[in-house]
């Protein structure tokens, strides 16, 4: 005959039950509320108090084995639920006793072992475990899940930064972040609920005396009433009040036990029993100074010899089983088996040689991390750290990947991870911007206000912090909320304070990537291309070019704001003149002049029109004469006044032109326009210099003003 196979059955019926948990779940709460409102038999009592200390013994043993609080987030509810079925149970028990004079033989038990001949020596055990339960236990597990709640809530933005962080430098994927984040609310979540779960056991234990002090007065009330003596009524009603108190409050007492363990414990790799032997047990020094305490104690006057003696060859006996001489466990660490081989790090064994015991050797420091420099990173002050991300979930963290997003779509460069971590040295509302490790930019923003820009047109000023917009240096005011609608309808332009850091870090961001594009970000961008276009890349490199080359090409570029994002053009112009020379600057112009129709979009209006500058041949004429273009046997000087002048004129034409918020650009010849390209940035920074070459593509070309200088 062939076994029956009992697991499989038992697997299959546990899952039947998984699949119907929502159907017992909402029949064991009927079942809660009908306990509470409809009377029941002694035997179902006796059935049903029995269950309530097993499952209340089994919930502290599973609280005693989880590793995470994460594991037992039902805790709460869970508690909420033996709150109220311990209160039916009272109340059923309340009413049996004062109707019939009995409730079963559970109470009656419990009565009689712990009441026996002495009422008063029941009473005093039924309030000292209330006593332990109310004042002890529950207050203070009630108190840990507060303090607890308000420390993850404060170091929530933290974390979420260390994620962010992780995922912005590609450490995790968007599906580990998610799960983290969703642990960490969840962690808060939880202590926050177990705060106000902690109510129920301490209104558990209130209503639990009160219970007790009913059914003992009314109990000996309705038993004279009936006939009894006073001696006959007060005994028979005092073992059952008394039993049906103590049924009560052992299951309460696992059950706040188990709610103080759970919020007490620290998130461990391993279970409660585990970490304490691991953390305890196996110490081999305490033990034994433990052991000899003990014994010199047993030895003292008048104290019994035995029962210390015993202790201390219990701890002498437990320090040569358990523990060695070896490095205690470490918290939240699993404890290594006794005999068990460990392999020593090196750093481990350097210190062991040095110091001559493992205890003592201390890990090496992460060298290696203190010699990395972030290549983008923004220091803020404590009060900045709401600002990172906020309970809606946007803030600097989500400005910052919708930054990268812009850049990549328009320059065609791809950011590095933006670093951003709290700098307590600064004020608690400024900021930093350091690029490659070297401050490039700071501010201070105001949490919770808003900037007023003024662009020029405004001329009623506001009531707030006067200040300068850190990105564009314009005049500004820092207003509550409140004023926004005003400063509106004024005319100033008015952004949140997040928006006001992002845009100060995009700008800076923006004139220094030529600095931030390294020869891993050229090769990326080279592999990109060699994708759709292999042919080109093969034949720029390595035969013609080299990466370095390549980037001092792409880097001049940046640094003049002309986007790389056809990263094909710019490697197939490169091929085309790589032959005939090697300087990066002419290699640039020819580049510029290939992106031509690049260039006159970044430039022109709405209609398709560039609007330019232009400069008198003359001018233009000696300026290629000073850089050597101009055809003559030497060339000739050109005095620093002049070029003074001559930048002054040329800043002057470009306001006239710019007048109304047009685009205006300065047009020169081609073998001028790097000489005065260098010269205008250096004053006019967000000027284009053009040449006649990258202009062709243009739909129109319209002549805002002619710069002449007189001898």
């Amino acid at each position: 005959m062939a076994p029956i196979d009992t697991t499989a059955g038992a697997q299959s019926l546990g899952e039947r039950i998984l699949r119907r948990a929502d159907w017992l779940l909402a029949i064991g709460v009927l079942g809660l509320i009908l306990t509470l409102i409809t009377p029941i038999p002694p035997l179902l009592l006796d059935l049903l108090l029995a269950l309530n200390i097993s499952l209340s013994l089994l919930l502290l043993l599973v609280t005693m084995n989880v590793r995470k609080t994460s594991e037992l987030s039902t805790f709460p509810t869970l508690l909420l639920f033996a709150t109220l079925f311990r209160l039916g149970l009272n109340v059923a028990s309340t009413r049996l006793i004062l109707t019939d004079g009995e409730a079963g033989h559970v109470i009656e038990a419990f009565g009689r072992s712990m009441v026996g001949g002495n009422l008063a020596v029941g009473l005093v055990v039924f309030l000292i475990l209330v006593i332990i339960q109310f004042i002890v236990i529950t207050k203070g597990s009630g108190r840990v899940s507060e303090v607890a709640a308000r420390f993850i809530l404060d170091a929530m933005p933290g974390k979420q930064m260390a994620i962010d962080a992780d995922l912005n430098a590609g450490i995790i994927d968007t599906a580990e972040a998610r799960t983290r984040r969703d642990a960490i609310a969840s962690e808060a979540e939880f202590y926050g609920a177990m705060d106000g779960a902690s109510k129920f056991v301490r209104g558990d234990a209130i209503a639990g005396l009160i219970i007790t002090a009913l059914n003992l007065v009314g109990g000996i009330a309705l038993g004279a009433w009936n006939g009894l003596s006073l001696a006959e009524a007060g005994k028979r009603y005092s073992m059952l009040s008394v039993g049906d108190g103590l049924v009560s409050q052992i299951p309460a007492l696992f059950v706040s036990t188990a709610a103080a363990v759970l919020v007490t414990r620290s998130n461990l790799p391993s279970s409660l029993g585990e970490s304490l032997v691991g953390q305890i047990a196996l110490r081999r020094k305490p033990l034994l100074i433990a052991a000899g305490t003990m014994s010199a104690v047993g030895f003292l006057p008048g104290m019994p010899l035995l029962p210390f003696a015993a202790l201390a060859g219990s701890l002498y006996f437990a320090a040569k089983l358990f523990a060695s001489d070896e490095e205690p466990t470490p918290l939240g660490a699993r404890a290594t088996a006794p005999g068990a081989a460990t392999k020593p790090s090196a750093a481990g064994a350097v210190g062991a040689a040095n110091a001559g015991d493992a205890a003592n050797a201390k890990p090496a420091e992460g060298i290696d991390e203190l010699l990395q420099v972030d290549r983008v990173a923004l220091e803020i002050g404590y009060r900045l750290i709401p600002l990172v991300q906020d309970k809606s979930g946007t803030g600097i963290l989500d400005h910052i990947s919708q930054l990268r997003r812009r850049f990549a779509l328009r320059e065609g460069v791809v950011l590095p991870a933006v670093r951003i971590r709290d700098n307590i040295r600064q004020d608690a509302t400024a900021y930093r911007i350091l690029i490659g490790g070297q401050e490039v930019g700071r501010g201070t923003v105001e949490p919770g206000h808003f900037l007023a820009m003024d662009g020029g047109q405004v001329g009623r000023k506001l009531q707030g912090k006067e200040t300068r917009d850190p990105a564009f240096g314009l005049p500004a005011w820092w207003i509550r909320e409140s004023q926004r609608e005003e400063a509106e309808l004024q005319g100033y332009t008015v952004i949140d304070a997040t928006s006001v850091l992002v845009t100060h870090l995009s700008e800076m961001l923006r004139g220094s990537l030529g600095e931030i594009l390294t020869r891993d970000d050229v090769k990326e961008l080279v592999e990109n291309v060699k994708r759709v276009s292999p042919a080109v890349v093969q034949e720029l490199l390595p035969e013609r070019m080299s990466y370095g080359d390549v980037q001092k090409v792409l880097r001049n570029l940046l640094r003049e704001g002309v986007p790389i994002r056809n990263m094909a053009l710019i490697l197939e112009t490169l091929a085309d003149h790589a032959a005939k020379t090697k300087d990066p600057e002419a290699l640039t112009e020819h580049v510029r002049t290939r992106l031509g129709r690049v260039l006159c979009e970044l430039v022109a209006d709405k209609g398709g029109t560039v609007r330019v500058v232009t400069l008198d041949p003359a001018i233009e004429a000696r300026l290629a004469g000073a850089v050597g273009l101009g055809g003559d046997a030497e060339p000739g000087g050109v005095n620093p006044a002049y070029l003074q002048a001559l930048m002054e004129r040329i800043a002057d034409s470009v306001a006239k032109g710019a007048r109304g918020g047009a685009n205006v650009a300065v047009l020169v010849r081609s073998n001028v326009r790097r000489f005065v390209n260098e010269m205008v940035r250096q004053s006019l920074p967000k000027v284009a210099v053009l040449s006649y070459n990258e202009v062709v593509p243009a739909r129109a070309v319209e002549t805002a003003g002619i710069v002449r200088m007189e001898d």
